[in-house]
Formats: structure tokens, sequence, C-alpha cells
């Protein structure tokens, strides 16, 4: 195992818990002059303020593997140029930005610009295809979008008539003459001011849409609000033990929760490096990347380690041992149950376990986790984080909690199977479904949220997944996308603007 040259930043679980405090924890955000909190804020101004703005803030790793390095300095311009050009515009505060791009830097600008500017922001898969991308837009009325050519003439062109809403469309490379109905990116941002201002941000104000399928029923869009940084930061140091000085990358997509959560918001709060990919996954390229760039904490997928595994020998460490990973000190995955053989590759090839964590698109960030100082348990989805209360509920023949007369029964016998239940309340939860108060509302039971996945707690409190009340086995499927979910009582099921 690598050698841990950093204390885990939560070195003893139950001290922890017993001490912890959200409103302790937000007082290490630094929030706006005057009071409220702004995600891109966060992420961005407050290094400058604290005189941290030549920090490396972005390492992009083009697919010809040429490094593009970012200050938080540089990251602030960029940014800035985009919130202004949003107001040049007339796109008005609390309207909804998409985004329709691959991993590359100025997805990760843009997103930050938005937000510092108030506006929504609603990253895309670029695989959407044509149909759900028009559903998408169409459901969060989305007033501007952000793709490149290629993309906007194969997802967007063909089904623009169905967007209504929709004013404005910019495209990084327009390839000369942007096509009717469309501006160029960077002939709008050039002539932009490199400063701005964030103004006042209440914490509760919607500040991102992530869509979720489910495993059944049509596709769901959870808002989430600024206030959610709050948990972004906490878990990603609780969780993924992120420290000053860390190179940080994340593999997910930005269009997934993940890949916002924990590929743009939570490194850039804590000031580390982040890692930018805009390749696809090669075994070769990945352990090139997390050698040369000297990665110190990665964030993966189970898809992603049975990829590496398989590229291995029978099991074997090649061609890992052909790349020096000896700055890896932590790994943790997410998506999906994650095996015990991968655990155990995981700490063969790669010299650190693997700690899985769970939580969902409604959650917003990690939950439950087998943290780093903890020995990993192969197999268990962790104990739940500090600040977030989960239990196991009684449930019926469909598999889900039994509510009766609007109460829920805890089970709290070692090794008895329930749903998934968390205590509303964490700051990162979802505030609503897009347009469905309803599917919202029937997510939450006396005070508990539903998550719709069957679980089990041992007598040490830690967590093992047995499968999906809905889906009618106990067939894994990603965890990050599969869920039955809403927003906490007390908070309207109107689903955001």
């Amino acid at each position: 195992m690598n050698a841990w040259w950093v204390a885990p930043v939560m070195a003893e679980y139950e001290s922890a818990r017993a001490t912890f405090s959200w409103r302790r924890e937000r007082s290490r955000l630094a929030g706006l002059p005057g009071g409220g909190v702004n995600i891109g804020y966060e992420a961005v101004d407050r290094h400058l303020r604290e005189g941290h703005g030549e920090r490396d803030a972005l390492r992009c790793v083009a697919r010809d593997g040429s490094l593009r390095t970012v200050s938080f300095a540089g990251l602030a311009g960029d940014s800035s140029r985009f919130a202004h050009v949003l107001e040049q515009l007339g796109v008005g505060r609390g309207e909804r930005v998409f985004i329709l791009l691959g991993r590359r830097y100025e997805l990760y600008a843009i997103v930050l610009g938005a937000l510092r500017a108030g506006r929504v922001v609603c990253p895309l898969l670029t695989a959407l295809g044509p149909g759900p991308v028009a559903s998408h837009m169409k459901l969060g009325n989305a007033r501007a979008l952000v793709t490149t050519r290629e993309l906007y003439e194969r997802e967007v062109a063909p089904v623009r008539s169905r967007l209504p809403h929709l004013r404005h469309v910019l495209l990084l490379d327009p390839g000369g003459a942007p096509p009717r109905g469309t501006l160029s990116f960077h002939a709008l941002t050039d002539g932009a001011p490199s400063a701005y201002t964030v103004g006042p941000t209440d914490p509760a104000e919607p500040a991102l849409l992530h869509f979720t399928r489910g495993t059944t029923g049509p596709p769901k869009c959870a808002v989430h609000v600024h206030e959610a940084v709050l948990a972004h930061h906490v878990t990603a140091a609780y969780a993924l033990d992120l420290h000053e000085g860390d190179v940080f990358w994340c593999t997910a997509d930005p269009g997934w929760v993940t890949g916002t959560s924990y590929g743009i918001v939570a490194p850039l709060t804590h000031g580390v490096t982040t890692i930018v990919d805009e390749g696809g996954f090669a075994p070769d390229r990945w352990y090139g990347i997390l050698a040369d760039q000297h990665v110190t904490v990665w964030y993966t997928t189970p898809g992603a380690l049975r990829g590496l595994m398989r590229a291995a020998p029978r099991g074997g460490v090649r061609p890992a041992a052909r790349h020096d990973l000896s700055s890896l000190r932590s790994l943790a995955s997410v998506g999906e149950p994650l095996s015990p053989e991968a655990v155990h590759w995981g700490r063969e090839a790669l010299g650190t376990p693997v700690h899985d964590t769970w939580w969902q698109t409604e959650t917003g960030a990690v939950m439950l986790a087998n943290f780093p100082a903890d020995p990993v348990r192969p197999g268990s989805m962790g104990r739940p984080m500090p600040g977030v209360e989960a239990a196991v509920l009684a449930c019926g023949e469909d598999g889900r909690a039994v509510v009766d007369d609007g109460r829920v029964r805890v089970l709290r016998e070692p090794d008895a199977q329930g749903e998934l239940a968390l205590r509303a309340g964490w700051p990162s939860m979802f505030r609503g479904y897009l347009h469905e108060p309803r599917r919202h509302e029937s997510c939450f039971a006396d005070g508990w949220y539903l998550t719709g996945d069957l679980v089990s707690r041992d007598a040490d409190d830690w967590f093992w997944f047995v499968g999906r009340a809905d889906s009618g086995s106990a067939a894994s499927g990603p965890w990050a996308a599969r869920t039955t979910s809403s927003g906490p009582p007390g908070v309207s099921g109107a689903a955001g603007p």
C-alpha cells in the first residue's frame, strides 16, 4: 500500500459523528460579502480573495496528450467573461443555461460563470441524441445553450422547433459564419470584461438541474440549490480525503451529477488541482495521466475499474506496473455496487484499496462511504456521513417502505433487510422535481427520504446493498441514476423556478 504522508481528514469516525455540526461546517465556507452563498464564488472567487489566484485550478489533458494548465485567476477571468455575456444577451437571473459539451476546459468556465451570475445550469450528456436533448431542454425551459457546431447540427438543429423558450445558441467552434440562429461563443466572450462581482445569492436559490431516468417512469429533473455547496465541500474532505496540495481526478462526465458535484464543484472549493481528460477510456492513457500528473486522489466507477482489470492478464497488475503510481493516496468508487474483487485488485495493482461510496442524483452528495481512515469492508456501501442519519425501514410485498397513517417503522435488528431511508435536511438534498410536485412529495414519509434501494445493516452499522425496490429483482444498477426521490418536508414541491 502507498505510504500515507498526511493524516486522514476524518481520523476517527465515531467522534466525528458525535461532534459534527452543519452550522459549524458552514463557517468553513467563504460566504458572500454581505451574506449568502454562491457555488461559483466558493469555487473561484474565494481563492483570489485569499491570495491563491496563481494556484493551478485545472490541468486539461487534450485527446492528443497535450496539456493546458489554468490557474484560479485564469478560471476567474474566463468565467467572468461568460457571466457578462449572459447579462448582455438578456438571460435573466434564475433562467436556465444548458451545456452540451464533452469534457473540455470551456465547459468548466461556462458552468462556473453561469453559477456566479445566478443562472441555473444544466449540463447534458453528449450521447443523448436529438429526442432526449429536446425533451430535457423543453422540460427545463432552456433559455440559452452552449455547444459545438457538430453537436448542434446533429443533436439540436433537427429539434429546435420544439424548443420555444430557447433564445440563444452559442457555438464554441462555428467554423466560419455561425449557422442561422446561432452565435459565436468566442466572438462574444473575447471582448467581455475579465472581472465580475458575484451578486447577493440566497442559499435556497436554484443553481443546478440534473436529469435522472430511474428504473421506472419518464426522466425526472432534480433541482439543486446553492446551499448544496456545503455538502459538496464537506463530503469531499471526509469521504474523498481532499487536502491542500492534492491533485484530484474525477472521471465522470459533467452530464452526470457526479461529474458536476465532484468533477467541478467540490475539488475547486478546496482549492486543489483538478484533472480534466478530454479523451475516452483507455488503460494506458489513464495510467499515464495518473502517473504523469501525480494524481493523489482518484474518484472513478466500478465499470472503469473492471475495464482496467480486464486489461491485466488473469487479474494481474500489468499494465499498471509500467507506471509510477506512488503519488496515488486515495481511490474511491461511485455509480454501482463495487465487487470485493475490485477492492483487492486496487490494493495489489494501484497500491491502495478502492473505497466504495453511495449516493444518488437527488442526494446531491455522498451519503454513505467506506472512509479513508477505516479498513475497507469489501462489498459494503459503507457508513453514513457525519451529519447524515440513515435507517432501514420495514417493507411490504412490493419492496417499498410501509407507510401506515403517515408513519414508518425503523428496523433496528442487525441484518434485517428493508428500504434505505435518509433523515431529510442535509444541505445538498434536491428541492424538487421540475414541474412534478406530486412525484416529488411521494418520496417522503415521516421525515425520511425514501431512496428505493433495498439494504441491510450489520451489527456495526455498516450498510450492504441488496437491490432496487422497484426493479423486481436484486440486480444492481448505477446508484447515482437509479432513484425514486424528492425534496425535504417543508420545502415546496413546486420544484424550483
